[in-house]
């Protein structure tokens, strides 16, 4: 199916359209974080098709120490457009977006019982990071990097770098 997807920072007028989207795509505790989280700090990005929102990401960016970074804290797709590199073409955007305004690193964090999305994370460049590793990246601010994302238990973190 060949789609003309447009991807763009999210307007006011967007918002029900988004709303609509978390809440047929996250269970109730997500939907209300999720919804919760275009108010606060950050950017939304949308993926429109002829005129209508079919999915969004929240992105934040954070400073550990002297480095900024990136991360993609919700992403969703309509159900009726899933399957079609939407949510791919997002996250591809996401990444562009963060390199392009100096993130060292990108990170995003996901159930770990979500194949779909991580398997559009893996397919964009994004690896697992455990503990150790992301220990070994920033030490004992790992505490702090836990908390910029949003980090909940059962989450697997995500890196492209």
């Amino acid at each position: 199916m060949d789609i003309n997807l447009v991807i763009r920072q999210m307007r006011e007028t967007d918002r029900d359209q988004v709303k609509q989207v978390i809440d047929l795509s996250f269970p109730r505790l997500y939907r209300f974080f999720a919804a919760h989280s275009l108010h606060e700090e950050g950017q939304v990005l949308v993926a429109e098709i002829s005129r209508n929102v079919v999915g969004f990401a929240k992105l934040i960016d954070f400073h550990i120490e002297d480095k900024r970074y990136g991360c993609i804290l919700w992403i969703a797709v309509h159900p009726s457009y899933r399957r079609k590199r939407i949510a791919a073409s997002l996250t591809n955007n996401c990444v562009k977006k963060f390199k392009q305004e100096g993130a060292n690193a990108v990170f995003a964090s996901t159930q770990r019982r979500n194949i779909a999305a991580l398997s559009v994370l893996d397919l964009q460049g994004f690896r697992r990071m455990g503990f150790l590793d992301l220990g070994r990246l920033f030490g004992w601010r790992i505490f702090e990097f836990y908390r910029d994302i949003w980090f909940a238990p059962g989450e697997i973190v995500l890196m492209h770098d």
